[in-house]
């Protein structure tokens, strides 16, 4: 996705729930970032022409059984190497350095402070603010290595090895709890590795159109238009690759918020222009639905249902036509891939499958088109600013996949999907009046399994509680729930409880991710 002559980095995945964090930071330095699974060849990445290499963190042990381990002979390629974590400990742990258990686990903030200049650090002050996340620790270090910095419970917080330019880190530069973390990471792009800041939205277009058209060659590609940011970005970045071979197919899969079904056929149809088809499958879904309260099952019956009806649209389609759709197009993500798939067989924790990834079956008729596969959201919000698509769809707060599905916990009704719409319509609408709509990255109402006695017009209720959730992030990757006015939150609580038959509570989620993630399921 990045021209073979402009700057970037490779990053190798050890696992780390923060691996994709990296990835994103290092293109805010305008700097194309590529992340391969932990044992890629070294030969494979020297043919990349990579600037540097990141050794991401991860959950093992250096020493553990089927603890992740790269090719030795990566060392030997002449490119700097940055360990951050665990990727410090394989290289103290390679290169004939010791690494042993800690008596003290370090997690949470910390203290570093350095004790010798590096190129690593320049500009930056001698004392700085670190987020530890580690139970072992380096103990001896590889010969030509020396320790530049350290904390209370680390004497090699940070190493270098200056004349192969291998730098390790025993904290996480990538997380906003490193208040200097970016400037570190830049100091790694600019000072040691020489990069230029050649990575941008333009280059990403045109290099995506060339490869999409070589992809799809003569062929038609159908893609599900959900009217989100994602799947609208994609729409329109195929269709300026390929035109009339682009048909966008809607389902209404019966998990849509208020009045999305008209919405969409109402911009994309009428406005764009583009090749639309509507199809109201909502009363299938629902059925196959039907008691399941597993949100895993959830997204697993939605993932193989859209593909199910793609089919049966498709089919629809070319029926007495000669040409036939063989590729499907969706607006995956950078972050749809990675939270969902450990990459290469990593030992990441699963967090949740994304309907758009580990929802497909394996006997799926279409290939996949995956033009924004390579793409954090405030990126592909830029793809659809610069395609000219409108602030309403290119600021549109993230919505899931599966959609209210993953909102309501416990079983899907229509009575409950009723009582979710109506409260989500009140949280969208009163942040839009209070102007703080375009300003968080994610306002939303949640439906909990929970009922708790009320009074209402002096009658006892015993009625359902709505959750709401306000973030502001940066790429969704790291949250936090914003401080909202406490009279936007009592207007919102208040329309809610009084005009939603069947709610009687309303709360607000004050959690962070980590260690929550956004969406409840």
């Amino acid at each position: 996705m990045a021209d073979s002559s402009a700057s970037r980095i490779v990053i190798l995945d050890f696992g780390s729930q923060y691996t994709q964090v990296i990835a994103r930071r290092i293109r805010e330095c305008q700097v194309f970032s590529q992340i391969l699974p932990h044992n890629a060849p070294a030969k494979k990445i020297a043919a990349l022409k990579p600037q540097g290499i990141i050794f991401s963190g991860g959950p093992a042990s250096v020493y553990g059984k089927g603890a992740p381990h790269p090719d030795k002979a990566i060392f030997e390629l002449g490119i700097p190497i940055l360990g951050i974590c665990y990727g410090v400990q394989l290289m103290a742990h390679h290169l004939g350095g010791k690494v042993e258990h800690s008596t003290h686990r370090e997690y949470g903030p910390g203290m570093l402070h350095l004790t010798t200049k590096s190129p690593l650090f320049h500009n930056l002050p001698e004392v700085l603010d670190i987020w530890n996340s580690h139970g072992d620790k380096i103990t001896k270090l590889p010969k030509g290595f020396r320790a530049i910095g350290k904390t209370d419970n680390s004497p090699y917080a940070v190493v270098e090895q200056p004349k192969k330019r291998f730098y390790g880190l025993q904290f996480h530069p990538e997380v906003v709890h490193t208040p200097r973390g970016k400037d570190i990471l830049a100091n790694f792009v600019y000072q040691i590795c020489g990069c230029k800041m050649d990575w941008t939205m333009g280059s990403f277009i045109d290099q995506t159109c060339e490869e999409v058209r070589q992809q799809v060659g003569d062929d038609h590609v159908i893609l599900g238009l959900s009217g989100g940011v994602d799947s609208s970005v994609a729409a329109a970045l195929l269709h300026k690759a390929i035109g009339d071979q682009l048909t966008c197919v809607f389902v209404n899969n019966g998990l849509l918020r208020s009045n999305e079904a008209e919405t969409v056929q109402r911009v994309f149809g009428d406005n764009f222009h583009v090749k639309l088809k509507y199809v109201d499958a909502s009363t299938r879904f629902l059925k196959k639905l039907k008691g399941v309260t597993d949100p895993e099952r959830k997204r697993k019956i939605i993932g193989n249902e859209f593909v199910r009806v793609f089919e049966d649209a498709t089919k629809q389609l070319t029926r007495g036509k000669k040409s036939k759709f063989k590729f499907l197009a969706q607006g995956t993500l950078y972050p749809d891939v990675i939270e969902s798939v450990a990459i290469g067989g990593n030992p990441a924790s699963l967090i949740k499958s994304h309907h758009n990834v580990g929802g497909l079956p394996k006997n799926m008729k279409f290939k996949l088109v995956e033009p924004l596969r390579q793409l954090f959201k405030d990126e592909v919000r830029e793809v659809g600013a610069q395609l000219g698509l409108p602030k309403e769809i290119v600021q549109r707060q993230p919505f899931p996949g599966p959609g209210l599905a993953v909102r309501i916990l416990g079983e899907i009704t229509k009575e409950r999907l009723r009582i979710l719409r109506e409260a989500d319509a009140i949280v969208v609408a009163e942040m839009k009046a209070s102007d703080w709509y375009y300003r968080v990255w994610q306002s939303f109402a949640a439906l909990l399994p929970v009922r708790s006695v009320g009074v209402m017009g002096d009658e006892r209720t015993y009625a359902q509680t709505i959750a709401v959730r306000i973030v502001e992030s940066q790429d969704g990757m790291t949250a936090d729930w914003v401080r909202l006015p406490y009279d936007v939150l009592a207007k919102i609580s208040s329309r809610i409880i009084n005009e939603v038959k069947g709610v009687n509570r309303v709360c607000y989620d004050i959690s962070s991710k980590p260690p929550a993630t956004i969406e409840w399921e």
